[in-house]
């Protein structure tokens, strides 16, 4: 299959597409062809377009490689709420690897869900072996997450949780079946006029995918199958592969304390920090794509 390269954002149709199982995923690759390759995760709503700007600030240097995550954009959309797991989403990328850069280490970066799947993929016994580095944005690891709300009751960790929870309130209604429904379709067709209201984003700047709203629906499954399991029951280990955190400290929808004790769990952790809001990667594109690649720089240098 002949893969088509650019430098510059992502190519309108998809340059190759990868199964794993019953589920083929939509992967998208640009800039230089022989560069480092790094991998973008996005999260919900979004499809591989949230990358597009970050992705022309890394594809001088890097090999950028994105994909439709599964239920959204033109990969498959499996029905079941159990196929949305964040341990099929973590093979996924995987998969993904394994078949654009085989042999290779990966860096990968990852926004919002794309982070929560991003620190699964990480987290696996051999994951040193195939991914380089991971930079995570505005996704918390959903396991350091319930150990820390389990932790001893302190006044800190009580104002850190409150405040997340306060954060987080609009998952509630996500994990009831329907009841969202009615305001995310009438929220699909004004999406870049509420990241302007929510994130204070220019509506220009947003580029929206034709399948937004029933990726908004599918992507309910990645809240429901996810989020009570591993609160409830977390499971967090050890992390070798290094990690950098970029922290938008202005971000309503996940707070600084999502990943406050990161460090207990991760060997190599660095931390930075953006005044950015939720949907950094449309807002501030060159600070991520700076931070990441001196990032993926100061690890290739070191190993």
């Amino acid at each position: 299959m002949t893969i088509t390269t650019a430098v510059g954002p992502f190519p309108a149709s998809a340059t190759r597409t990868v199964r794993r199982g019953d589920v083929e995923l939509a992967v998208y690759e640009c800039g230089n062809p022989d560069g480092v390759p790094v991998l973008l995760i996005h999260g919900w709503p979004d499809t591989h377009l949230l990358w597009s700007r970050v992705a022309a600030r890394l594809g001088g240097r890097h090999r950028v490689i994105a994909f439709d995550n599964r239920g959204v954009g033109s990969s498959s959309a499996p029905a079941a709420v159990e196929d949305y797991r964040i341990e099929e989403l973590a093979a996924d990328v995987r998969a993904v690897i394994d078949a654009v850069a085989p042999g290779e280490r990966v860096h990968v970066l990852g926004h919002d869900w794309g982070s929560v799947i991003g620190w699964e993929a990480v987290a696996a016994a051999d994951a040193a072996s195939v991914i380089a580095s991971f930079t995570s944005v505005s996704g918390p690891n959903l396991d350091f997450l319930g150990a820390y709300l389990r932790g001893p009751l302190t006044v800190a960790r009580l104002r850190g949780a409150l405040t997340q929870a306060a954060a987080s309130a609009y998952t509630v209604a996500f994990q009831i079946p329907k009841l969202p429904d009615p305001v995310l379709r009438v929220l699909s067709g004004r999406w870049p006029r509420f990241l302007a209201f929510f994130d204070g984003l220019d509506p220009a700047l947003v580029e929206t995918a034709p399948t937004l709203r029933t990726d908004m629906l599918n992507g309910l499954k990645l809240y429901r199958a996810n989020i009570r399991p591993h609160l409830r029951h977390p499971r967090p280990r050890p992390i070798e592969v290094p990690v950098q955190l970029i922290v938008a400290t202005r971000d309503r929808a996940v707070r600084p304390v999502a990943n406050a004790e990161a460090d207990r769990w991760v060997a190599r952790l660095t931390r930075v920090e953006i005044p950015a809001r939720h949907w950094s990667p449309i807002s501030h594109p060159a600070e991520l794509a700076r931070h990441a690649a001196a990032f993926m720089a100061r690890v290739d240098a070191s190993r």
